[in-house]
Formats: structure tokens, C-alpha cells, sequence
């Protein structure tokens, strides 16, 4: 046996067991297994077989047929150019929301309100990017702030990010020039279209409402405004076909300027209002 035996006979178990990209997979495994960087697997493969790295190796990609998210297994995921830690407790960084932090940064702030921030990653991307500014991440889960403040203190930014448990804006006080959120937006009846990575192992809590995917926009219409400084910014990820019917409750909420943002991919993802 050797590593590149072991990748191959590993980079054929998953694509039996239907994982999309099982090549792509298999070699961030191995290299999580072997404590490489990713991309200075191929100049170690010739390297003698290490039968404990094998064992984890084997053990990573026994979970990973099984379907668990190559984040979860370890423990980690790039986004916005950083590394973020997550768990099974908060959403998986998606590229897609990095469009909103993208139009976050298009304009100054100085104070941030992250609701629902999860992993802290869309909070603690603008804070390292402004380093003047300062901002307060809430989520209802506990477990999902331990891991937000994990990630605030690896990335030297403890002293500007705080953390409360908080649902929505009910704990919240004072104004900010910038509100951020990408809340739970996935209808339930959509839930079984899901991926088995995303239905089976991502906190339903962060994915769903449970009804119809926009119970988490009226709780912040209903709420954010008022933690809005005047001519501050609300931006919201949506799902691509919520575009009218979020912008519909912000404008019924009395914010001006509201726009429907695209992607990179051209798919409708950011609400975009501001206080009058």
C-alpha cells in the first residue's frame, strides 16, 4: 500500500457513495489526515505510509461516504480569503455570501450588527477588512456563538467583536450604520431537495424557519429598522427566488433605496435598504 493506492482506492469509495467532486475530497482528506497544507500534498505522496495517518485517513473517508461535510471532518472552512473553525452547530460558509460582504465593504462603517451570525464568519470578515470598526454578533444558539468566538479570538479580533445570545434584535440595544444578516430562508416543504451534507448535517435551525422561509425577514423588518443609525444599511442574503418578496416587507417597513443584489453566478442574493 502506498498513499497514492490509499487516494485512489478512497477517491473510488466516494464516488460510489455518490459524493460530487470525489477526487477533489479525497485529497483534502488526506491531506487533513496527514497535517499538509492541501497544496503540498502531491510533493508528499511518495513519502513512506504512516499506518496512524492511514487509520484517520480511512476514518475520514468512511464519514464522508456517509455524507458529513468535508467542514465538519475538518473543522474548518476558507471564506473571504480566512479560515473560519465550524461545527455541526453552525452554518457552513457559503461562496455565495460573500457577496454580501462584498457590498457591505462598498461603503464605510463604523458599527456592525451581525443577526443570526453563526460561525461569526460575515461579521468577522468586514471587522478584519475595517479596522476602525467595531460590531456585536447575536444568535439564538449558544453553541453557535462558543464557535463565533473561537474564530474572533484566532483571527485577533476579540478586542472588536462581542457576542450575545439574542433572538434577533430582543436583546439588543443601541444604533448601527450597518445590519447584516443571512437568516434562516429555506422553505420546509424544500428541505428534502436539500443535499444529505446540508439536510442531514447542518443545524435546521440556521437552514429553516419552517414554514414558508420568510418568518426571519418579517421578525427583522419588524425589528431592525429601529437599530438603524439614519442612513445606515441593511443587507440581507436571500434565497434566489425571495428577491420581490423581501424587498416588498422592507419597503413596507418604511426603509428607502431597497434593491435585489445578484451573485457572482447572476442569481438573486442580497436585499439591499437604508434608513431614511
Amino acid at each position: 500500500m502506498s498513499w497514492t493506492l490509499a487516494l485512489r482506492a478512497a477517491s473510488a469509495r466516494l464516488t460510489a457513495a455518490g459524493v460530487p467532486d470525489a477526487p477533489r475530497d479525497a485529497r483534502l482528506l488526506l491531506a487533513h489526515a496527514r497535517g499538509l497544507p492541501p497544496d503540498r500534498l502531491t510533493l508528499r505522496m511518495a513519502d513512506p505510509l504512516v499506518p496512524e495517518a492511514l487509520a484517520r485517513f480511512e476514518a475520514l473517508v468512511a464519514a464522508r461516504a456517509r455524507r458529513a461535510p468535508v467542514s465538519h471532518l475538518t473543522g474548518q472552512r476558507l471564506f473571504w480569503g480566512r479560515r473560519f473553525a465550524v461545527t455541526p452547530d453552525v452554518l457552513d460558509p457559503r461562496p455565495e455570501t460573500e457577496a454580501l460582504v462584498a457590498l457591505a465593504l462598498a461603503e464605510p462603517f463604523s458599527r456592525v450588527l451581525d443577526l443570526g451570525t453563526g460561525s461569526g464568519c460575515i461579521l468577522l470578515s468586514l471587522l478584519a477588512d475595517r479596522p476602525g470598526a467595531t460590531g456585536l454578533g447575536v444568535d439564538v444558539s449558544p453553541a453557535a456563538l462558543q464557535v463565533a468566538q473561537r474564530n474572533a479570538r484566532a483571527l485577533g479580533l476579540g478586542g472588536r467583536a462581542a457576542f450575545r445570545c439574542s433572538d434577533w434584535c430582543a436583546d439588543v440595544a443601541g444604533q448601527f450604520d450597518l445590519i447584516v444578516s443571512n437568516p434562516p430562508y429555506i422553505a420546509l416543504a424544500e428541505m428534502p431537495g436539500l443535499s444529505p451534507e446540508v439536510r442531514d448535517h447542518e443545524p435546521h435551525l440556521a437552514l429553516t424557519d419552517g414554514a414558508d422561509g420568510l418568518a426571519a425577514y418579517r421578525r427583522i423588518a419588524a425589528q431592525a429598522p429601529g437599530h438603524l443609525a439614519p442612513g445606515g444599511r441593511l443587507l440581507l442574503e436571500i434565497g434566489p427566488t425571495q428577491g420581490a418578496a423581501v424587498a416588498g416587507l422592507m419597503r413596507d417597513a418604511g426603509l428607502a433605496g431597497v434593491s435585489v443584489r445578484p451573485d457572482l453566478d447572476g442569481r438573486d442574493r442580497v436585499v439591499l435598504a437604508r434608513a431614511p
